[in-house]
């Protein structure tokens, strides 16, 4: 199976929003660093956030990488052709997210990429009435047919559509996944954030419900949204202990590292291990 990256479009105008969407604060963190995040627990490639010239953005954890647009304002084709020409001949495909789903689930970013084979060019995502082009994955071999339209200002993602072998998933298809199915049965995943009403709304949703295990200790049933608001959810500090996990991937002690709903997280504050 081929190797699936991530990019993560960050370089958008957000007029509607009336700020940069990349550094808005979610539960303690950044919906650029808990999208980067998320995207990266669902692929095993390298992750490329892909910014507008001389955009500056939030902090983010080692080993995600940055690309530029080469011009501004030119929509996710732009961005896209950015992100799968940093990924070269790393990754057959990438995962295509844009930075305002802070209810993406890794599941769904798993789901999506196992849907992609030899001979497909796109896999396209199509809920909730609509196609969702920055919730797909998309052949490194498109690349020149993304560059080949960007020079004819063909600029909408339909284009690309029209050229190439896509294998639309649809809600029934998606969700009989059954992780996908258990993690996130309305497809929250889905959700943007166009304008602060729906950032409020968003953030007004509770926490992610996650599993809590300490050595010696019951599992505790706690809401957060990062593992540093788990650690605090039982008593920990967020930079306290050596040893953790999340489903068993043995991750860095990042107090914003991101947390989606059914999460099971192992935190060792004696740094033993399990």
């Amino acid at each position: 199976m081929a190797r699936i990256a991530g990019i993560v479009l960050a370089g958008g105008r957000s007029t509607r929003m009336g700020a940069a969407k990349a550094g808005l604060e979610w539960h303690g963190s950044t919906l650029l660093r808990r999208v980067a995040g998320l995207v990266a627990r669902g692929v095993d490639g390298p992750v490329v956030v892909v910014r507008a010239p001389g955009q500056e953005l939030p902090s983010l954890p080692a080993g995600i990488e940055l690309a530029d647009d080469a011009r501004e304002g030119r929509g996710p084709l732009q961005g896209l052709a950015a992100g799968l020409a940093a990924i070269g001949d790393r990754a057959g495909a990438a995962y295509a997210s844009a930075v305002d789903v802070p209810l993406l689930h890794p599941a769904f970013v798993r789901r999506v990429a196992g849907a992609f084979e030899e001979g497909t060019d796109v896999v396209l995502p199509h809920a909730h009435g609509f196609r969702h082009p920055l919730a797909a994955v998309y052949a490194a071999a498109v690349l020149p047919a993304l560059e080949e339209l960007l020079a004819g200002d063909r600029l909408r993602p339909g284009f690309l559509f029209e050229r190439c072998a896509v294998r639309v998933l649809d809600e029934a298809t998606l969700l009989a996944d059954p992780a996908l199915a258990a993690a996130d049965p309305r497809l929250d995943s889905l959700l943007n954030l166009n304008e602060p009403d729906d950032l409020e709304a968003a953030r007004a949703r509770p926490a992610p419900a996650v599993t809590v295990r300490l050595p010696a200790a019951a599992p505790s049933r706690v809401r957060a949204a990062t593992l540093g608001a788990a650690a605090a959810a039982v008593g920990l500090t967020p930079d306290e202990g050596t040893d953790a996990t999340v489903d068993g991937e043995r991750v860095a002690r990042d107090a914003q590292l991101p947390l989606a709903a059914g999460d099971d997280v192992w935190l060792d504050p004696t740094g033993v291990g399990r």
